[in-house]
């Protein structure tokens, strides 16, 4: 394991343990952009979910497998429209929503799929990223984000306030945030837009207003 490896993996700790904390004991789990199935495999030791899990790399596939996960290779928007309304109690994009080629399709097709959606993203408003891009011009390059431009796969950063924004254009109800510093430990609790590093939301589908 790198170095780098070992710090994203210390800060995820948190961030799994929120996750597991808005998930039901057996609650019917899809992962999408799964990876190697670390989360997947949490939840299922943590709380039984019934857990599949969704990647385009084979590879990640393979390694879910290694781990007794279920999961399948493919595109997260074309397994999704294989699945009915209500088929799972929770579908998660944990780093993933910045990477989806459409992601407002795709997540109202997981909030049509499952009762519950959570995401976590990077917060590319936070101001160590502002600053970075300020001075030096370039895009933000650390332990978090270690492939240069040209060797990662293309990617949509956003900000806390764009996803506030978007949950409000498309009335989706926010059950539970929850926003973390620039270690990704520790609550952040004012001004996150600015000052978080990471935001984890708990979605549900909007009630339509009484006739």
């Amino acid at each position: 394991m790198t170095k780098s490896t070992g710090i994203v993996g210390k800060r995820r700790q948190v961030d799994f343990q929120i996750i597991a904390d808005w998930v039901g004991e057996r609650d019917r789990v899809l992962d999408l952009g799964c990876g190697r199935g670390v989360l997947i495999e949490y939840l299922m030791q943590k709380k039984s979910v019934y857990g599949v899990g969704v990647d385009v790399d084979f590879d990640k596939i393979l390694s879910c497998v290694k781990r007794g996960v279920p999961a399948y290779q493919g595109d997260a928007q074309e397994i999704l429209k294989c699945f009915g309304d209500d088929s799972f109690d929770r579908v998660i994009f944990s780093r993933t929503v910045e990477q989806l080629a459409r992601p407002d399709a795709i997540m109202l097709d997981a909030l049509r799929v499952g009762k519950r959606v959570t995401v976590g993203f990077v917060n590319h408003g936070f101001w160590l990223n502002r600053l970075n891009f300020l001075r030096s011009g370039n895009r933000t390059h650390n332990e978090v984000y270690p492939s240069l431009w040209y060797e990662s796969a293309p990617s949509n950063a956003f900000s806390v306030e764009e996803f506030e924004r978007w949950c409000r254009h498309r009335s989706i109800r926010i059950h539970h945030r929850v926003y973390l510093g620039r270690d990704w430990k520790r609550p952040c609790l004012r001004f996150p837009n600015l000052l978080a590093g990471y935001a984890i939301y708990d979605l549900g589908r909007s009630i339509a207003p009484s006739p």
